[in-house]
């Protein structure tokens, strides 16, 4: 019951105030059924706005730091989060996909609309990183289509590390579904999972008109992290 108080009432206005969010291709999500929507990630602020706009309610994969936080701020998230429906998932660990792969076929067997960031986390340069193939094999085991979705403007509304947003418009930006039946029964196939992959991949960039990375973003955001470390050490005085 929250979860429509907080998009009809308390939070959904406000988002809709704050972002001017314009809506295209809406008629790409289906009414009833399981759907997985799948998406660019640019923003907190993401996980939000779909929910905001949206008719029908959708479950997102989430990070499970941001159930876990800290202080003030960590219980405001956590709470956010769990009001709006989102499923708290352990990336840590070598059971960690499977683990976002058994909450989100959970999701889908309900007959609900799934949110997934294929690229893994937020885009922290405002590319579109190399997605990763969790995606397909739920596709593919609920035998559902996936609907490509394009996030446009919400880097510039609330960067990483922001935390109160910019006033910037938004664009939510649908495709067409996609349909993987042809595929039926061979999510173990590694080739077949990235070639689904792929081309989910690409459907979202056509759609966002992004500059496209061919990695993982998760991948290239530690090695910049490591390279500036590296070049802080090298400025330091010698003692």
């Amino acid at each position: 019951m929250f979860y429509y108080l907080l998009k009809y009432v308390l939070l959904g206005p406000l988002l809709r105030l704050v972002f001017r969010p314009r809506i295209e291709g809406l008629e790409h999500v289906p009414s009833e059924g399981a759907a997985i929507i799948a998406g660019n990630h640019l923003s907190f602020s993401d996980h939000f706005l779909m929910p905001a706009i949206l008719k029908r309610r959708i479950t997102f994969l989430a990070k499970a730091e941001y159930f876990t936080g800290p202080g003030v701020k960590g219980r405001l998230t956590a709470f956010f989060f769990r009001s709006a429906g989102q499923i708290p998932v352990d990336r840590s660990g070598k059971d960690a996909g499977q683990a976002a792969i058994r909450e989100g076929l959970g999701v889908l067997s309900k007959d609900e609309l799934l949110g997934i960031y294929p690229e893994g986390t937020r885009s922290h340069d405002g590319r579109l990183y190399k997605g990763k193939v969790g995606v397909a094999v739920m596709a593919l085991k609920a035998g559902v289509p996936v609907i490509p979705c394009a996030m446009i403007g919400t880097f510039e509304a609330q960067p990483p590390g922001k935390v109160i947003p910019n006033v910037h418009p938004v664009v939510i930006r649908f495709g067409k579904p996609l349909d993987f039946s042809r595929y039926e029964g061979m999510e173990n196939e590694k080739a077949i999972l990235r070639a689904i992959t792929d081309e989910i991949m690409y459907a979202i960039l056509s759609l966002s008109e992004q500059e496209y990375v061919d990695r993982y973003a998760a991948v290239v955001k530690a090695e910049e992290t490591a390279a500036n470390k590296e070049r802080k050490f090298r400025r330091m005085p010698l003692s």
